[in-house]
């Protein structure tokens, strides 16, 4: 059930009574519902129930639509303000050639000094995954071209058939 449907307003409240209050802060006091429903209509305001559990309910006299409009522009606000980290994933083997890996390391800078992750990934084929080793041997080879410009967030770790190892940016 999403956070709309949750809450009740005017004629959906159904306690008798109720605790009420103003947009202002004003208090009403513990009053019938078919009162506040009253006080909230000459206003010409909401009865929006806040605290259904409590004993007797609280309500309060406010613009519903003005205080739902006001909550979705403080969310889109924070989603603004969200930074999206973005992977970049460079796959190598265990039985790379040295000008490969230069190769896959300038593509690796140019992610690094846009401010991308890089993850650096040996794939170990057949027979080579009884010898991790060698997929991180690849990994500690590629380390020194990069440290310039990037610090390691995870050491290279054998997981499932990937010898996997994650850099990111220097600040």
């Amino acid at each position: 059930m999403s956070k709309d449907k949750e809450v009740m307003l005017n004629e959906d409240i159904r306690a008798s009574e109720v605790r009420c209050m103003g947009d202002d802060g004003t208090q009403y006091g513990i009053i019938s519902r078919k009162e506040a429903l009253a006080q909230a209509e000459t206003l010409g305001l909401d009865l929006v129930l806040i605290a259904p559990d409590a004993k007797p309910p609280v309500c309060k006299i406010m613009n519903y639509g003005k205080f739902k409009y006001q909550q979705e522009k403080k969310q889109k606000e924070a989603k603004k303000k969200q930074k999206v980290i973005e992977i970049k994933e460079i796959k190598l083997s265990a039985k790379i050639a040295q000008n490969d890996i230069n190769y896959k390391i300038k593509h690796a800078r140019e992610f690094l000094e846009e401010g991308k992750h890089v993850k650096f990934r040996v794939f170990l084929r057949g027979r080579e995954i009884s010898n991790p080793e060698a997929g991180e041997k690849v990994l500690e080879s590629v380390w020194p071209l990069v440290e310039d410009i990037a610090d390691r967030d995870k050491e290279p770790k054998l997981e499932g058939r990937y010898v996997n190892m994650l850099v990111t940016p220097k600040k």
